[in-house]
């Protein structure tokens, strides 16, 4: 599993109110939650984000509500991977569950800037920063999970491997 995309970067402690605000919680509309992607902390995210693009932030990203909103409003703008310092736990289990890759990589997360192009290798978890020509090391998926994001969720995964 290989993603590749511009970078989009954020602070400490993105909380799932900012990645998604709860004034849209009640559409059903995937879409229409990418739209309200980041915009109470990047006005412009949802028009400027393109297919395969990268966020990556510092620590605890994903923090506040267990809102799966989040996640699935970040996929659905059409980020590749989210790569941070540290996720808050139940953002990373919405995460992986919706088949959204993340990984955790202090080092990336304090390397990379706004607008650099980065590569992602998920099988190795090697991350390479092509505008910097710098290379961080991450933990790679496990085959389990590298499974459920391949499938693109975990029902989608059972329901695959029945």
């Amino acid at each position: 599993m290989l993603a590749s995309g511009k970078v989009f970067k954020y602070g400490d402690n993105i909380d799932t109110d900012v990645i998604i605000p709860a004034r849209y919680l009640n559409t059903p509309d995937m879409k229409e939650l990418a739209s309200h992607c980041m915009e109470d902390i990047d006005k412009e995210f949802a028009q400027k984000v393109e297919e395969g693009d990268i966020i990556v932030a510092n620590k605890n990203f994903g923090c506040g509500s267990s809102r799966e909103h989040a996640p699935i409003a970040i996929k659905e703008s059409g980020i590749s991977c989210v790569i941070a310092s540290t996720f808050a736990r139940i953002f990373y289990r919405n995460a992986i569950n919706i088949g959204l890759p993340i990984l955790e990589c202090d080092e990336a997360a304090k390397g990379i800037e706004e607008g650099d192009k980065v590569e992602i290798d998920f099988n190795t978890g090697v991350i390479k920063n092509i505008t910097k020509n710098e290379t961080y090391q991450a933990e790679p998926f496990p085959e389990f999970m590298q499974n459920i994001i391949q499938n693109g969720g975990l029902i989608k995964s059972i329901e695959k491997n029945k």
